[in-house]
C-alpha cells in the first residue's frame, strides 16, 4: 500500500485514508493508483457540493451578485475564499496542476469503474464563518494579516517542496505553527474537520454488509486526526452525530457588548467636550473624529481606486457605519461600487486568474469592489483609533 495510505478496519470492514497534496501531480497518480488497484465499495472525497460545483463548471462565477455579497455581510468571507484559492491555484500554476486535480481524478476514475463517491466535507462558508466567529479581535487582525499576506507573497514552491508537505514531520511542523499563531483557526479548520469528515466517513460504510471496503480521498494534513476520530467512532467513544458542526455560534454577551465599545466611548468624548469644556471643544472633538474616520475611509477607497462616488459614499458613510455597529462603511462603498461598475462578463471569466496577481484584482471589477469594501473599512477603522487618544488627549490637556 501506498506511503501515504492509512487503513482502518472495525466491523470486518476498512477504510483506506490517501493522503494528499492538493497541487500535487505525484497525488493525481497516487490516487488514482490506489482506487483501481483496491476497488472500494464507495469512495468518500474531502469535498463539499458547492466546491464540486464550482470545479466541475470550472469555477463559474457568472451567478456572482456582488452587491448582495455585501449587502448579506458575507463580504470578508468572500474576500477569504478567494485569497485561499489563489494562493493554492498560484502554486498550482508553477506545477502545471490545477488546485482539486487530485478529487477530481478520484470522482472520473471511480466514475468509470462504476463506483458510487460520495461528498464529505463541510460546507466551506460554514468553516470559514465558524473560523471568523471564533476568533477575537486580535485573532481577527492576526488571520486578516496572514490572508493578505499569502495573497501577495511571491514565494514559489518546487515540486519536491510540495510533496514534502505529505510527510508527517513537515505537517507536524506546520500544525504547531498553526496551532501558536492561531489556536481558533486550526482548532476549527484542521480539528473540528478531522472529526466532521471522520463522521461523514464512517457513516459511508457504517450502515452496509461486513466485508465492505471504503476509500477516502483526504489532505495529507488530516490523516492521523482522522484515524484517530474513526477509531473512536468504531469504539463508541465518540458520536457520527456532527449537525452541531454545522452551525455558526453567535456571538456571546460580552462580543456583542464590544460592538457598541467604540460608538460610546465616541459619543461620551463629543458630550464631554460640550458640557464640561467650552462647547467649541465638543465641535472640535467631533469635527475632528468626523474628518479622520470619513477621509481615511475615503483614503482606502481612493487606494482601492473606486469610483469616485465610492469614495464620496466612504467619507459621509463611515461615521454612521461607526455610530451603528450592525453595519460597516464597506457595506456602503461596496454596494456603490458594485452599482457603479456593474462586473462583466470578463470579469466572471477571468476572477480566478485575476486573483493571483496585484494587476488582475485592480483590473477585474468584482475584486476591485472587494478592496474598495476592504480598505474602506480599514480606513474608518484606523480613523477612530486615532482619533479616539487624540481626542482624549486634547480634552485632557486644557
Amino acid at each position: 500500500m501506498n506511503n501515504n495510505c492509512i487503513t482502518v478496519n472495525f466491523d470486518n470492514k476498512e477504510i483506506t485514508l490517501i493522503g494528499t497534496a492538493h497541487v500535487s501531480r505525484e497525488s493525481i497518480d497516487e490516487v488514482e493508483q490506489v482506487i483501481r488497484e483496491s476497488k472500494p465499495d464507495v469512495v468518500c472525497i474531502e469535498l463539499d457540493q458547492g466546491r464540486y460545483s464550482s470545479m466541475s463548471q470550472k469555477e463559474n462565477w457568472e451567478s456572482l451578485n456582488v452587491a448582495k455579497v455585501f449587502k448579506e455581510g458575507k463580504g470578508f468571507l468572500l474576500i477569504a475564499n478567494l485569497v485561499l484559492s489563489s494562493f493554492q491555484r498560484r502554486l498550482g500554476n508553477d506545477l502545471g496542476v490545477k488546485p482539486g486535480d487530485e478529487m477530481k481524478i478520484a470522482i472520473d476514475t471511480a466514475d468509470a469503474m462504476g463506483i458510487p463517491y460520495t461528498f464529505c466535507d463541510r460546507q466551506v462558508q460554514t468553516t470559514l464563518s465558524r473560523a471568523w466567529a471564533r476568533c477575537g479581535l486580535w485573532s481577527k487582525c492576526k488571520l486578516l494579516a496572514s490572508l493578505l499576506s499569502s495573497a501577495f507573497t511571491t514565494e514559489k514552491l518546487s515540486e519536491a517542496e510540495i510533496e514534502n508537505l505529505k510527510d508527517s514531520s513537515e505537517l507536524d511542523g506546520m500544525m504547531s505553527e498553526l496551532s501558536n499563531y492561531l489556536p481558533a483557526v486550526k482548532e476549527t479548520l484542521i480539528d473540528e474537520r478531522d472529526r466532521y469528515l471522520a463522521a461523514k466517513i464512517y457513516s459511508s460504510v457504517s450502515d452496509k454488509a461486513a466485508g465492505v471496503k471504503a476509500a477516502a480521498v483526504v489532505g495529507a494534513g488530516h490523516l492521523q486526526g482522522l484515524k484517530s476520530h474513526l477509531e473512536k467512532i468504531a469504539a463508541g467513544e465518540e458520536s457520527a452525530d456532527v449537525t452541531a458542526f454545522d452551525t455558526i455560534p453567535k456571538p456571546g454577551f460580552l462580543a456583542r457588548a464590544a460592538g457598541w465599545l467604540i460608538p460610546v466611548i465616541i459619543v461620551a468624548l463629543i458630550a464631554s467636550g460640550f458640557l464640561f469644556f467650552d462647547p467649541r471643544e465638543g465641535w472640535e472633538v467631533l469635527l475632528r473624529w468626523l474628518l479622520w474616520n470619513g477621509s481615511l475611509a475615503a483614503l482606502g477607497s481612493l487606494i482601492a481606486l473606486g469610483h469616485p462616488l465610492s469614495i464620496l459614499v466612504s467619507f459621509l458613510g463611515a461615521p454612521i457605519a461607526t455610530l451603528n455597529p450592525f453595519i460597516g462603511v464597506g457595506l456602503f462603498s461596496g454596494v456603490v461600487e458594485a452599482t457603479m461598475r456593474k462586473p462583466r462578463v470578463s470579469d466572471t471569466q477571468s476572477i480566478s486568474e485575476d486573483v493571483t496577481n496585484l494587476k488582475g484584482i485592480y483590473r477585474n471589477r468584482i475584486t476591485r469592489a472587494l478592496l474598495v469594501f476592504f480598505l474602506s473599512t480599514l480606513g474608518g477603522a484606523i480613523g477612530n483609533f486615532i482619533s479616539i487618544p487624540t481626542a482624549v488627549a486634547n480634552l485632557l490637556g486644557k
